[in-house]
């Protein structure tokens, strides 16, 4: 391993001195200086390719990336706006559905509080009635469906209108409000 190393090394030292070499002899004929004949030939012709069919692809050449880069400018612009349009259409839509949806939380809430009005209003006519009368009521009842409206009403009323039940309709609706909270967490 070491003789590669040393024989690149090596290789590398030789192109670093052909290169000095070689550009050594270029650089002492610039130190030169020209004679007076090759000085006036050479001050009277132009530098570089300076004629109009030299530059006229290099000019047609940037004048084609010229109109690239507008027609691109002009396509972002475009874009953008259509962005800022579709932003405010966005914006727009988003304030009429949370209007929307404020809206349909009132509808609820009158609709659950009048649902509840409902409910309250008729318990209490069931608590009101003579207990005879609402137990014939709640007999007819789906068991689940009584045990709610007694279980909203004051003990009193609802023990009245159970005494009037038949056993086992009484039965069914004791196990359904004793069962009604059964599956609330506990914790």
């Amino acid at each position: 391993m070491k003789g590669s190393l040393a024989v690149i090394g090596g290789l590398l030292v030789a192109s670093a001195v052909l290169r000095i070499g070689g550009d050594a002899g270029q650089a002492f004929a610039r130190e030169s200086a020209p004679t007076p004949a090759l000085a006036e030939s050479v001050t009277d012709q132009p530098q570089g390719c300076t004629s109009e069919a030299d530059i006229a692809p290099i000019l047609d050449a940037l004048n084609q990336r010229e109109e690239r880069i507008k027609k691109r400018e002009t396509d972002m612009r475009t874009r953008m706006q259509a962005l800022s349009v579709a932003e405010t259409e966005i914006d727009r839509k988003m304030a009429a559905l949370i209007q929307a949806e404020e809206m349909l939380r009132s509808t609820l809430s009158v609709a659950d509080s009048a649902a509840e009005e409902d409910l309250t209003r008729l318990t209490d006519v069931y608590a009101t009635m003579k207990p005879r009368q609402a137990a014939a009521l709640f007999e007819e009842m789906d068991p689940q469906f009584a045990a709610g409206f007694l279980g909203r009403m004051r003990p009193e009323s609802a023990a009245a209108i159970m005494a009037g039940l038949t056993p086992k309709a009484a039965y069914t609706i004791s196990v359904m409000l004793a069962g009604r909270n059964a599956d609330v967490p506990k914790e």
